[in-house]
């Protein structure tokens, strides 16, 4: 079915550092052209962290809708790092815990009508507490709830749905 959306251009209108957004110019199966907006963000790891039957999440403002969210740790996938490798760093830097075991639950692409971002999710066990290391922009405060609880908290509005995702998937695994 691919074979029949070709590319005529692919256009990046303009960059912001944090991602790129653009549009293709495609021609239809029906020989008819249309313009496909698109935001191209680096992959992004989110963290399900688990300590004494309790889940880990951090709450912080989010300025792009004007709330205070409760969210699973998460953070960009640096070069060369795999989602397990930088949800561990993620979980380290965000909430000052480090994982002694973190496995990949899934990886997947996010909102494929308009992005071009890939996103995994991964489980944490076993942590043990260091020091926190924000970045200049981290405005967060970590937060414990007991896994009975997690799910209900995290559909609390608003609502995030990479930590709704982490969740899911956890207890469809039977990890919670």
């Amino acid at each position: 079915m691919g074979d029949d959306w070709r590319v005529i251009e692919s256009v990046a209108e303009y960059e912001t550092g944090w991602y790129t957004g653009g549009y293709d110019l495609v021609e239809q199966p029906d020989g008819s052209t249309k313009q496909y907006y698109w935001a191209e963000l680096p992959p992004a790891v989110v963290v399900l962290a688990v300590t004494d039957d309790r889940v880990v999440f951090v709450e912080q403002y989010r300025p792009t809708i004007a709330e205070t969210c409760l969210e699973c740790p998460a953070g960009i996938v640096e070069d060369g790092e795999s989602y397990t490798t930088a949800g561990a760093r993620e979980l380290r830097e965000e909430t000052g815990f480090d994982p002694a075991g973190v496995s990949l639950l899934e990886d997947f692409y996010c909102s494929t009508g308009v992005l071009r971002h890939e996103r995994g999710i991964v489980f944490a066990e076993g942590l043990a507490p260091v020091e926190q290391d924000l970045d200049d922009n981290e405005f967060l405060s970590v937060r414990s709830i007991p896994v009975a609880e997690a799910l209900d908290a995290a559909r609390e509005a608003p609502a995030n749905d990479a930590t709704i995702e982490a969740l899911l998937l956890a207890e469809a695994e039977g990890l919670l």
